[in-house]
C-alpha cells in the first residue's frame, strides 16, 4: 500500500477525482474494518536433503501443451421450454447442448465445445457472435439416462410434467451468452508458480473437458471420477449396494508441469435389476412378503426405474396405498356405444395389467405397486414389472460390515494397480479427444519417476532405560516394559451379558499387565447385568449397571473395565462412556472378549495405560529433550478435525476436535476439547468464543491453560497446528479465520503474548499413490517426497510414515500454509516423521501424525455420546429437527467431561 500511496501524492493528486464517485467509496468503508492483509500460503524455502534417495514412481502422468497462444472463451447457457419457463431439470441438458452442436454446426463455425451439464460451456476461440440463440426438439425425454450429476435427489418438478406423455417429442430454446475469455497463457503461469482466477479457470475447462469426454461414454460422473456401466466393475457389499470401480482423472500443476492424475476410485451404486431383489437385499428379508414398506418407500424414493415390457424410464415418486389386487384407478376406454363417447371406468391395477394388457404377473398382487407419477396424479406399476436402471448412486452410510466388505474388494496390490492406471489409460484414449488436441495438449504413457527418500525411523525409549530403533515402521512389547507404566487399582470389570470367562481374563490381564511393568491390583467385583435388562434400551441398561456399582462399591472407582456383547457397533458403547466420562470421571475400557489371545490384552494394556495418564513409549529426542526447535522453547502441538454425518444425514451435527500436547518437551502426551457445530460445516467455529469482557468459552483457552498448568507455569512461544481434512479452496479459510481465533484467544488471555505459528494441512483423500520401480512391494515406511509432483510454489510434501501391508499405501499430502519459526525443510519433515512414532494406541508408525488421529477418535466417541441422544425417549433433545418457526434447530450441545478425566487421553 505504502507504495501506492507515495506515488499517489508526489505526481498524480489530480487524476483521481473523476474515478471515485463509482466505486472507491465502498473501498474506504471495507479498509478499516480490514484491519491487517490476508494471510497467503507460504512458498516453498527449500528442499529437504535428509535420508537415502531411491528412484519412486507416482501416478501423475505428464502433459505437453503445444499452443499457449489462444483462448478459452467462456458463456453461459441458458434452457427455456417452448412456453419460455426456464429448465431446472439437471440430466437433460447435455442431451440439449448435443442436439445443438448436431443440428447448427455451421452457425458454431464448426467449433467442439466443453459443457458442463449445467449454465458453463467453453470454446477454444470464439463462438461467431457473442450471444446465440437455439430451438431443437428432443423425441421422449423421460430417460435421463445416467447423468452422475442428477444425483436420484435433484427435484426434477418440470420433467416429471411430461411423464404422462412419454412419446411426445419437447421443444426447448437454448441461449449461449459470452461471459469471459481466458488466456491459455494461465496455464504456463500457473506452473512458474502464479496462481490466478483464470490459471485455476484455465485448468477447470481442461477438467470439464474430461468430464465430458467421460459423459460422452455414457459414465457416471462424480466430481472429477468416471464410472462405467460393466458388470465387471461392481462388487456387492450386502444391503443392495454395489461398490463400483471407476477411475479418477484430473489435471494437477506441479514443479514438473502439467501433469494428469489418474488413480482408481470407486462409488457406491444401487443394486441393478429388479426393485424386489434389490429391497429384499437391502432388508436382508428372506421374500417380498415380509418386507417393511414404508421403510422401502424411503428408500426407493426418487430412483430411476425401467418398466416392461415397453422399457420404458421413470423415477419413482412413492408406492400405492394398497396392494396391487386392491389399488384402483380410472381407465378411460372409447364407449361401446356408436358415438364413441370416451367412458370411464374404476379398475384395479392387477386387473388392468393382466386382463387389459395381458401381461402375466406371478407375485406382485398382494404387494404396493411403484407409481411414477404426480402426487395428484399418480402413475402405477406392479412392483415385478420394474428394474432399477444401472449407475445410480447410494449415498446413506454404510454400515460396519459393508465398510469391510468394500474395503477388502476394492484394494489392489501397487502392481495390480499400476496395471489398471496403464489400461485406464488406454481405455480413455484421450489422444483422440478432439478438444484436448485442438489445445495443443498430449499425454504421455508413463509413470512420472521422481525422487523419493526414506528417512531414518526416530529412536525409541522404552522401560528399564533401553532405546531401540523400529525396524520397517514396526515394534512390539516382547520382552520390554513401558516407559511410564500406570497402577490400575480400585478397579472393576462390568460385564453387559457377554459371554466369557471373566476370572481367566482378569488372571491374563494381571499377567500380563506385570510383564510390561503395569501394577494389576485384584478387581474389587464383577457386575454382571441381570437377565431382565438384557432388552433393555441402550441408556437403561447403563443406569441399572451404574445403580448396581454405586451399591456395591464402597467409593468412586478409578477405573472400570466394560465388557460388550458384540465387537463392532454396541449400542451400549456411547451411552456408556457419557456416562463414565461426562457424569462420574471414571476412566473406562470396553472390550468384546470374543477372539481373546495375549497380542489383544497387551494392546487392550496400551490403551488402559495411556488413559490412566502413563506413556507406552516415547521419542529418545523428547527425553533428552533435543527435537530441533521444539525442545528450544515451549512448543504446543495441536491437532485438529472437524467430523461430519453421512453425506445422506443432512441433520446431525458436525463435531469440532482440538486436540493439544501437555507436559512439554513431551510430544506424546494430548488431551482434548471437544464441541458440536452446525452440520456440514468445515471451519471449526468455537476456537475462541467470547461470553463477556473476561469471559472466553472458547476451546483454545482451556487447552493453552492446561499447557500452562502442566508445562511448569510457561505459556508456549509456539503453537504447531496441524489441521485435517480440509481441501485446497479452503487454505486461506483456515490461514485467516481459523488462525485469527486461535491468536484472539492467546491476545486474551494475555494482550503482551504473541507466540509463533506454524501451520500445516495434512490431507489423505487426495489420488497421488506412489511405487516402486520393478517391485511388487509397498514404499518403504519413511519415503518422503517434495519435489517434481509437488506444487510449483507452495511449501508441500508427501510422506508415507507407515508400512503398507495390503493394498496400495496412500501417501499422507502435507502442505505447510505458515512457519514463523523458520524450520528448515529438513527440521519441519523429520518432526511430522517423528511425530508418527508416538501414537500411543498402536506399535506401529502409523500414516498421519499423532494429533490428528487423536483429534479423529476424540470427535468420533463423542459422535457416539450424540447418537442416542436424538433416538432416545428419555432425553430432552433440543436438536430435534427445524425450530417451529422455520429456522435452523439449535445444535445441541455436548456435555462437558468430567474435571477428572478432562486431562486425559480418554480417546486412546
Amino acid at each position: 500500500m505504502s507504495g501506492e500511496d507515495n506515488n499517489g501524492a508526489s505526481d498524480a493528486l489530480p487524476p483521481p477525482p473523476p474515478v471515485p464517485p463509482d466505486f472507491t467509496p465502498s473501498k474506504v468503508e471495507a479498509e478499516p474494518v480490514k484491519k491487517k492483509s490476508n494471510r497467503l500460503p507460504m512458498a516453498r524455502r527449500n528442499l529437504g536433503t535428509k535420508g537415502q534417495r531411491v528412484p519412486i514412481l507416482t501416478n501423475h502422468f505428464k502433459v505437453n501443451v503445444a499452443k499457449v497462444d489462444g483462448h478459452f472463451f467462456h458463456y453461459s447457457v441458458a434452457l427455456f421450454y417452448e412456453d419460455g419457463r426456464p429448465v431446472d431439470g439437471k440430466g437433460i441438458g447435455r442431451k440439449v447442448l448435443d442436439r445443438v452442436h448436431e443440428t447448427y454446426d455451421t452457425e458454431l463455425a464448426g467449433k467442439d465445445f466443453a459443457y458442463d451439464g449445467e449454465k458453463s460451456l467453453f470454446t477454444i476461440g470464439a463462438l461467431p457472435r457473442n450471444k446465440l440463440e437455439f430451438t431443437i426438439v428432443l423425441e421422449d425425454v423421460t430417460s435421463n439416462r445416467n447423468n452422475g450429476n442428477c444425483s436420484p435427489g435433484s427435484p426434477n418438478e418440470s420433467d416429471k410434467k411430461r411423464i404422462r406423455r412419454p412419446y411426445h417429442s419437447k421443444t426447448y430454446k437454448v441461449e449461449i451468452s459470452f461471459a469471459a475469455k481466458i488466456p491459455m497463457q494461465a496455464i504456463a503461469n500457473a506452473l512458474r508458480g502464479q496462481e490466478s482466477e483464470n490459471s485455476q479457470e484455465a485448468l477447470r475447462v481442461l477438467d470439464i473437458i474430461l468430464r465430458q469426454h467421460a459423459a460422452k461414454q455414457g459414465c457416471l460422473l462424480v466430481r472429477q471420477s468416471f464410472f462405467h456401466n460393466d458388470p465387471k466393475n461392481f462388487a456387492d457389499v450386502g444391503g443392495g449396494v454395489l461398490g463400483c470401480r471407476g477411475f479418477h482423472s484430473s489435471f494437477r500443476t506441479a514443479q514438473d508441469g502439467l501433469s494428469l492424475n489418474i488413480d482408481v476410485s470407486t462409488t457406491m451404486i444401487i443394486q441393478p435389476g429388479p426393485v424386489v431383489d434389490f429391497l429384499i437385499a437391502n432388508q436382508n428379508a428372506k421374500d417380498p412378503f415380509s418386507l417393511d414398506w414404508a421403510k422401502a418407500k424411503r428408500m426407493l424414493k426418487n430412483l430411476r426405474v425401467k418398466t416392461s415390457p415397453t422399457n420404458q424410464e421413470y423415477k419413482i415418486t412413492g408406492l400405492s396405498e394398497k396392494s396391487c389386487r386392491e389399488q384402483l384407478f380410472t381407465l378411460k376406454q372409447k364407449g361401446k356405444d356408436n358415438d364413441g363417447e370416451v367412458q370411464t371406468v374404476e379398475v384395479t391395477v392387477y386387473d388392468y395389467f393382466v386382463n387389459h394388457r395381458n401381461i402375466d404377473l406371478r407375485y406382485s398382487a398382494e404387494l404396493p405397486c411403484i407409481n411414477v407419477g404426480k402426487p395428484k396424479r399418480p402413475t402405477y406399476f406392479p412392483i415385478e414389472l420394474c428394474s432399477l436402471v444401472s449407475l445410480q448412486r447410494y449415498t446413506k452410510a454404510l454400515s460396519t460390515f459393508q465398510r469391510a466388505s468394500l474395503v477388502e474388494k476394492s484394494r489392489q496390490k501397487p502392481q495390480e494397480r499400476m496395471q489398471v492406471l496403464s489400461n485406464a489409460l488406454k481405455i480413455n484414449n484421450y489422444d483422440a479427444e478432439p478438444l484436448l488436441r485442438s489445445c495443443g495438449i498430449s499425454i504421455s504413457s508413463n509413470f512420472t519417476q521422481v525422487e523419493g527418500r526414506i528417512l531414518p525411523a526416530p529412536k525409541l525409549k522404552v522401560g528399564n532405560g533401553e532405546d531401540f530403533f523400529p525396524r520397517n515402521g514396526r515394534w512390539n512389547f516382547n520382552n520390554k516394559r513401558l516407559v511410564d507404566p500406570s497402577k490400575i487399582e480400585r478397579w472393576a470389570v462390568v460385564n453387559f451379558s457377554a459371554r466369557c470367562d471373566i476370572r481367566g481374563l482378569v488372571r491374563d490381564l494381571i499377567k500380563c499387565g506385570e510383564m510390561k511393568g503395569i501394577t494389576v491390583e485384584a478387581p474389587f467385583d464383577v457386575f454382571e447385568e441381570s437377565p431382565q435388562f438384557r432388552r433393555a434400551p441402550p441408556l437403561v441398561r447403563v443406569d441399572k449397571m451404574f445403580e448396581e456399582v454405586q451399591s456395591k462399591l464402597p467409593g468412586a472407582p478409578k477405573f472400570l473395565l466394560c465388557l460388550l456383547p458384540e465387537r463392532k457397533n454396541c449400542d451400549i458403547y456411547g451411552p456408556w462412556k457419557r456416562k463414565n466420562l461426562a457424569e462420574y470421571g471414571i476412566v473406562t475400557q470396553c472390550m468384546a472378549p470374543t477372539r481373546v489371545n495375549d497380542q489383544y490384552i497387551t494392546n487392550c494394556l496400551l490403551k488402559i495405560n495411556a488413559k490412566l495418564g502413563g506413556l507406552n513409549s516415547m521419542l529418545t529426542v523428547e527425553h533428552s529433550p533435543s527435537l530441533p526447535m521444539v525442545s528450544k522453547a515451549p512448543t504446543i502441538i495441536l491437532g485438529m478435525d472437524v467430523s461430519h454425518g453421512s453425506p445422506g444425514q443432512t441433520d446431525v451435527p458436525s463435531i469440532a476436535a482440538v486436540v493439544s500436547s501437555r507436559q512439554w518437551p513431551s510430544i506424546s502426551r494430548y488431551r482434548a476439547s471437544v464441541r458440536t457445530q452446525s452440520a456440514k460445516v468445515e471451519m471449526i467455529d468455537n476456537l475462541f468464543k467470547r461470553v463477556s469482557d473476561t469471559e472466553d468459552e472458547g476451546i483454545m483457552r482451556e487447552l493453552l491453560l492446561d499447557f500452562y498448568v502442566s508445562s511448569g507455569k510457561r505459556k508456549p512461544d509456539q503453537i504447531i497446528i496441524f489441521r485435517d481434512g480440509v481441501s485446497e479452496s479452503q487454505f486461506n479459510q483456515v490461514l485467516n479465520i481459523e488462525l485469527d481465533q486461535i491468536i484472539e484467544a492467546c491476545k486474551f488471555l494475555d494482550e503482551k503474548w504473541s507466540p509463533k505459528f506454524v501451520v500445516i494441512i495434512a490431507q489423505k483423500n487426495h489420488h497421488t499413490k506412489f511405487f516402486q520401480p520393478g517391485s511388487p512391494d509397498n514404499v518403504p515406511p519413511g519415503t518422503i517426497i517434495d519435489n517434481k509432483v509437488c506444487h510449483p510454489r507452495n511449501n508441500d510434501f508427501y510422506l508415507c510414515a507407515h508400512a503398507g501391508m495390503i493394498g496400495t499405501t496412500r501417501p499422507t499430502h502435507y502442505h505447510v500454509l505458515l512457519d514463523e519459526v523458520g524450520f528448515s525443510a529438513d527440521e519441519l519433515q523429520e518432526l511430522v516423521h517423528s511425530l508418527s512414532y508416538v501414537y500411543q494406541r498402536s506399535t506401529t508408525a502409523i500414516s498421519v501424525v499423532a494429533p490428528i488421529c487423536y483429534a479423529h477418535l476424540a470427535a468420533t466417541q463423542l459422535g457416539q455420546w450424540m447418537k442416542f441422544e436424538g433416538s432416545s425417549d428419555t432425553s430432552s433433545n433440543p436438536g430435534g429437527g427445524g425450530s417451529k418457526n422455520g429456522g435452523p434447530a439449535p445444535v445441541p450441545q455436548l456435555p462437558k467431561l468430567e474435571e477428572k478425566v478432562s486431562s486425559s487421553m480418554f480417546f486412546c
